[in-house]
């Protein structure tokens, strides 16, 4: 990894008797695209504007590019660029006016007109701000992010909103901005994002780390090879089950069968379903999807577990 973006170690945040952030490390590489995922109330929101200089911490050091964001502010502020999930437009100006004002504060900007192009709003870049739909008004927060060529760019819940299209365009400007450099910190609640993405990320939860690493090991450390399907028609899978003797989850569309997949389970399956008259229309063995590890982790039983071994070892995002 090259030269330290971010550089967290032992974060502690309380809100009076409650700890949101509870003693986390982690380093972000230059030009790496860097996950912080978590349930709300995780500790994202809290750890991401510590960084943004926008809080203090109550123990611990943050370093962004090098600098304390709170003593360093002025120097920090026009390396860097905050999208905020929602907030923070004027109602009453158009997108080109807003970009403009915001390209003034700027010794080097970028050109608005270009950014608008870039978003894909320049249809709409004399509409008032208010009129904009919540897509459109995400794209918007991506360009004002973006318009001082910021070193540093924090993305906080950068799709929310927004149509398929916008949201494959934005997917391909994050890769954009890690291929020029751009280091990107993402918050995001859609783990098919963070998969496609991220170089690495973070799962928070009660504010401390349960797992890190590439979407790869974070799947690879606390899964095994999985069984799943689906049906023509939703089934009862308790029956199917109790027959194979192995626990059965559903998670949307698909049932995912527990244990190790053998060939024995899986004609045992095809022929429970072909007694009942229920067409199979997929099977497929591999490792568990981000979506499943996440749940996992921060609602199953055993996340309680994860958690006090991290509290314990305060694992680390390095």
């Amino acid at each position: 990894m090259t030269a330290a973006a971010i550089e967290i170690t032992g974060l502690v945040k309380r809100y009076g008797d409650r700890t949101a952030v509870a003693g986390i490390d982690v380093t972000i590489g230059s030009g790496e695209v860097f996950g912080l995922l978590g349930p709300n109330g995780a500790g994202k929101t809290t750890t991401v504007e510590i960084l943004e200089g926008y809080r203090n911490a109550d123990a611990g050091t943050v370093r962004v590019l090098g600098l304390d964001p709170i003593r360093d502010a002025a120097a920090l502020r026009p390396r860097i660029g905050v999208m905020l999930q929602e907030g923070g437009l004027y109602p009453g100006v158009k997108p080109r006016e807003l970009l403009d004002l915001f390209a003034a504060f700027y010794d080097e900007p970028d050109d608005p007109a270009r950014l608008l192009r870039l978003v894909g709003l320049d249809d709409a870049a004399t509409t008032m701000v208010r009129r904009l739909s919540g897509g459109q008004a995400q794209r918007l927060s991506l360009a004002l992010a973006l318009v001082g060529r910021p070193e540093m760019v924090f993305l906080d819940e950068p799709t929310a909103g927004m149509d398929p299209r916008a949201r494959a365009d934005t997917w391909e400007l994050i890769r954009t901005l890690r291929s020029t450099g751009t280091t990107v910190l993402l918050t995001t609640h859609y783990m098919d994002e963070a998969e496609q993405l991220c170089d690495r990320l973070a799962i928070l939860d009660h504010g401390v780390i349960v797992a890190a690493g590439t979407p790869t090991e974070v799947i690879d450390t606390v899964t095994e090879p999985t069984l799943r399907f689906t049906t023509a028609s939703p089934i009862d899978p308790t029956p199917l089950a109790a027959t194979i003797n192995r626990t059965i989850d559903t998670i949307g569309p698909e049932y995912v069968v527990g244990g190790v997949p053998s060939p024995a389970v899986i004609a045992s399956i095809a022929a429970w379903l072909a007694d009942h008259g229920t067409q199979l229309t997929e099977l497929r063995t591999g490792q568990a999807s981000l979506e499943e590890v996440f749940l996992r982790l921060t609602e199953e039983p055993d996340a309680t577990e994860a958690r006090s071994e991290a509290g314990r070892g305060r694992r680390s995002a390095r």
